[in-house]
């Protein structure tokens, strides 16, 4: 029996800040479920399921919040799963949606992924000692740091690589009024004067902490043929995981990141990622990932990332954009910045990005990573169905 095709037809995301105090969270949750519902024209009573995702509990102190979330999200005698995949849990959680209307499970899916880092330390929370496994010195940045030299070690990037990129993904957020930086007056020698954190990630290379959820209503072919819009079309969708640590692991461009990217571009018909696909929300945290990612998901041959970088082949006005939304270096809800990823993906093949849309954007990726750079989720979207 063929897939039924899952489409993307409500998109909402909460107002994104270091603290959001004005409301719970439950509040935060509904108010992009609300949206999402709102985008689609839609009630509680059409949802048939929800999907709900976050990174650990320990970011908030709260167990199994999914349980006290149920009324906030419409879910009291719906089923209603969790899923977490560290970092990438945000788009894990929409695959795990689209294969509940793919295999004709459910019809319309709710999906929502959160975080409300402001009532935790994520930080410490990730310095954790955890036994037989490397420590991850003060936060993620201290992990992932010995990656980004090792990469420029590699391919001999130039070190003002990692700056272009955190100014250019801040002026997109400029554009984006759910981002949680805005920044004006940021200037390329202000980031270049940024505080060294963890070299080489200075300050203004480095993602902030975020309260903030975001939503999506998928569903069939039926339930697109009555959304108000035009809805956001699934192409191709794909997970992978590999081990933290093992002999000859290749934390610069993991395998599990190539096989993941290969898979979605197998499902879609793509073979020439670089002219094929109109934009990409990447899951870049430190700025250097941008041009590691570019090599790792197929967009340049290995050691010539940092070039299609340097060459502003990225920007908004480029040949392939990365992160017009000003990406997770501007919004970082840990557990929904993997689906920011995949809405904004979504929203760019809709024609609703709003000021920061991709003119002609007919193919987008969504993509995100987790944990030591071992979860991998991406899907692919389109502004037409598939074929069948």
């Amino acid at each position: 029996m063929s897939k039924e095709p899952v489409a993307v037809v409500g998109i909402g995301q909460t107002h994104h800040a270091a603290a959001r105090r004005d409301v719970s969270l439950a509040g935060l949750v509904r108010e992009a479920a609300l949206r999402a519902l709102a985008d689609a024209q839609l009630t509680w009573q059409d949802i048939e399921a929800v999907v709900i995702g976050k990174a650990p509990d320990f970011f908030e102190g709260v167990m199994m919040p999914e349980l006290y979330l149920a009324d906030a999200l419409g879910a009291v005698g719906k089923p209603l799963l969790r899923v977490h995949t560290a970092g990438s849990v945000g788009g894990s959680t929409a695959l795990v949606a689209a294969d509940l209307v793919a295999a004709r499970v459910h019809r319309t899916v709710l999906t929502l992924a959160f975080e409300k880092q402001s009532e935790s330390n994520a930080m410490w929370a990730l310095s954790l000692p955890v036994p037989f496994q490397q420590p991850l010195l003060a936060g993620a940045g201290g992990f992932f740091a010995p990656h980004v030299r090792a990469y420029i070690r590699r391919t001999g990037a130039p070190d003002t690589t990692g700056t272009l990129v955190a100014l250019k993904d801040r002026r997109n957020a400029l554009k984006n009024p759910y981002a949680h930086l805005h920044e004006h007056g940021l200037t390329l020698e202000r980031v270049r004067s940024s505080p060294m954190l963890w070299d080489p990630i200075r300050y203004s290379e480095t993602c902030p902490s975020s309260d903030g959820a975001c939503a999506m209503v998928l569903t069939d072919r039926a339930g697109a043929a009555r959304a108000p819009h035009a809805p956001a079309w699934l192409h191709g969708g794909a997970m992978r995981s590999e081990p933290t640590l093992f002999a000859g692991k290749d934390f610069v461009s993991p395998r599990a990141g190539r096989d993941c990217a290969a898979d979605v571009y197998r499902q879609a018909g793509v073979t020439d990622p670089r002219r094929e696909i109109d934009a990409v929300e990447m899951y870049v945290p430190f700025s250097w990932y941008e041009p590691m990612w570019l090599e790792n998901l197929g967009f340049a041959a290995e050691g010539e990332g940092w070039r299609l970088t340097e060459a502003g082949v990225t920007g908004l006005d480029g040949d392939l954009p990365v992160n017009p939304s000003g990406g997770v270096l501007s919004t970082n809800p840990i557990g929904a910045s993997g689906m920011l990823r995949f809405a904004e993906a979504a929203l760019q093949v809709r024609g609703r990005a709003g000021e920061h849309q991709v003119q002609g954007a007919r193919r987008a990726l969504g993509h995100a990573y987790g944990g030591g750079a071992q979860f991998f989720s991406m899907w692919l979207v389109a502004d037409h169905p598939p074929a069948s």
